[in-house]
């Protein structure tokens, strides 16, 4: 009987240490898969519950008997309760393992599938609740703040429908409405003025639209140009990363570019820096230079120079031989122009302070290899450095940058000479996405001088436009390079690269068309010049006939025995050409014509001379 109490208690405290197994609400787990002991324990919790509320030690023998136990009691096993016990520790702990890992898993895809669910209900409200402002709604937005993820939301939606207009189009509602409502839209959110944004979406489709002015939010990597005047960028790059400076090379089509990520120190007042071993630049300022490729022992003009970042990469590609007229305009950028100089090591520039417009009449025609013109421009590429070219820049400054960028290529082809041996070869670059500062500046230097264009020498960049909107350019535009910040993650740049035919200014015939705000220059035509001459004549012919009324003698004959008649303009228009025989002829008639007239007169004097003399006496 103690036997079989022992053996019994025992039994209860296994099935206690056993572990319950903890059941989920998606796991599929009938009744009649729960085990018998889990059943035991269940009841035998709930009865230790029960007596540890109404019993105590005294009262249970076996409480004290179970909580402390008793050497020989504990001595006391059998072997086949024991593997018996054993054996269904481990099957129940393996189906718990796995029932928990299937129960897991359950969920996991009901949670993807019921997520997949509610994203395509979301994009199946957005589609229809979706709809453009009425006018009333317009006028009630406008009357408020901004509700910036409202407007974002909307642009999106836009975007999404032009980009497939055919078929997620409102009904009732033109391709117009959206871009205006668009337009509306990213004035407000991105804080543009009316023209510049109604320009950029001209130019650009509307999701490639966005792209760009996201990118313009954006702050363009900055870039270290290595001097070879005095480094190699592998030397340079190694000291910049000995003192803390996250760097790259820039790309594989510059060979001194380096892009920095972040840096330690500042990046502008390194030891190196101070010595000229490297000089701070953007990637797009590498562009003009790279595509001007000066050689050796070349006379070169940059004709708008400060800071002196080109010009230095221009010495440096020159390898500080011949020489270079580093013109600036402003008087206050001489210092850094002047000092950039000095630092990176350039000994064979001269620098100078003119209008580029005069230029040629101070350095002479035709006395160049090369000219870099990096014109003077809006700024509409680089609005990532100058937000204020959202607000600041409108019509009439576009139309006052083209009418002086016009003058400044013009008077940059004078100074280049087209007979040099190695160059003959005009840059011009602006950090602007106009075309009115870019292909419609080239295009007019192709109508008014004698040059063509050529390619850049750049491996990538978009080709310039050949038509925008009603403009038409000449064919050989495409050969022009665009940048733009967000395709080739650096500023908006122009580049476009002239050859000088010869050193000819004769402008070709003038066209219907005239390029805006430029002075057309009028050419004198065939019927101009023959009137000219004509009236010249005449005049000429009126002076001499009054010239010889005075120096002709008495019997009023001229030197030549011809009368003072015969010099009559009409008459001289209405003759015909005769040959030298009947010239000579007619001449000897009217010799002898004169004679006997001047004999007449004579005899007449004479006579009137001889009947006075009679009367007096």
């Amino acid at each position: 009987m103690k036997k079989k109490a022992t053996n019994s208690r025992k039994k209860q405290k296994k099935e206690i240490e056993l572990p319950t197994p903890k059941l989920h609400k998606d796991d599929d787990i009938s009744a009649s898969d729960i085990d018998e002991d889990d059943m035991v324990v269940e009841q035998h919790d709930d009865g230790v519950d029960s007596a540890s509320d109404v019993s105590s030690d005294a009262d249970q023998p076996f409480t004290d008997d179970f909580l402390h136990g008793s050497d020989d009691e504990d001595n006391v096993v059998d072997d086949d309760d024991q593997e018996k016990g054993s054996d269904s520790d481990s099957e129940s702990d393996g189906s718990d393992i796995e029932k928990k890992s299937k129960a897991i898993d359950a969920k996991k895809a009901l949670e993807e599938q019921e997520a997949k669910d509610e994203m395509l209900i979301n994009i199946k409200e957005q589609d229809d609740d979706f709809r453009l402002l009425t006018p009333q709604q317009l006028k009630e937005e406008a009357q408020g703040p901004p509700d910036l993820p409202r407007l974002q939301r909307r642009i999106k939606e836009i975007v999404r429908v032009l980009s497939n207009f055919k078929t997620l189009r409102q009904e009732g509602a033109s391709r117009k409405d959206y871009v205006n409502q668009l337009t509306m839209d990213l004035s407000s959110y991105y804080g543009y003025n009316d023209y510049l944004i109604e320009v950029l979406v001209e130019m650009f489709p509307a999701v490639e639209l966005v792209e760009l002015i996201e990118a313009f939010e954006k702050p363009r990597p900055m870039c270290l140009r290595t001097n070879t005047l005095k480094a190699r960028r592998r030397d340079l790059a190694g000291i910049l990363l000995n003192r803390g400076v996250n760097l790259d090379p820039l790309s594989k089509w510059s060979k001194v570019g380096l892009v920095v990520y972040d840096s330690q120190v500042p990046i502008g007042a390194t030891p190196e820096y101070m010595a000229g071993f490297y000089m701070l630049q953007s990637a797009s300022s590498f562009l003009p230079v790279m595509a001007l490729a000066p050689q050796e022992k070349e006379r070169v003009v940059d004709m708008a120079a400060a800071p002196g970042g080109k010009t230095t990469y221009v010495a440096a590609l020159m390898k500080n031989s011949g020489v270079i007229f580093a013109n600036e305009m402003k008087e206050k950028r001489l210092k850094s122009l002047t000092a950039n100089l000095s630092r990176m090591g350039v000994t064979n520039t001269v620098v100078c302070n003119y209008d580029g417009r005069e230029l040629p009449k101070v350095l002479g025609q035709n006395s160049a290899d090369r000219v870099l013109l990096d014109a003077p421009c809006s700024g509409t590429g680089v609005i990532s450095k100058d937000e204020s070219v959202k607000t600041s820049k409108s019509l009439e400054d576009i139309q006052s940058c083209c009418h002086l960028q016009k003058e400044l290529i013009l008077a940059a082809i004078d100074m280049v000479d087209a007979n040099s041996k190695s160059g003959g070869y005009i840059v011009y670059s602006t950090c602007s996405i106009m075309v009115a500062e870019n292909e419609a500046v080239i295009d007019y230097a192709l109508k008014k001088r004698d040059v063509k264009l050529v390619p850049c020498g750049l491996d990538f960049g978009r080709p310039g436009f050949t038509n925008y909107r009603e403009q038409r350019f000449h064919p050989s535009l495409e050969k022009t390079r665009r940048f733009y910040p967000h395709v080739h993650n650096m500023d908006g740049f122009f580049v476009a690269k002239l050859k000088k035919m010869s050193n000819s200014r004769a402008a070709p015939a003038p066209t219907a068309e005239q390029p805006e705000g430029v002075d057309e220059v009028i050419e004198p035509t065939e019927s101009v010049i023959k009137k000219n001459v004509e009236d010249k004549v005449v005049h000429h012919r009126k002076h001499e006939s009054t010239t010889r009324e005075k120096v002709q003698p008495n019997n009023g004959v001229a030197e030549n025995g011809k009368d003072e008649k015969t010099f009559s303009g009409k008459k001289r228009k209405e003759r015909k050409r005769f040959s030298r025989d009947e010239i000579s002829k007619s001449r000897e008639e009217k010799r002898a014509a004169l004679r006997t007239a001047a004999k007449g007169k004579s005899f007449s004097k004479e006579k009137k001379v001889a009947k006075k003399a009679q009367t007096t006496e």
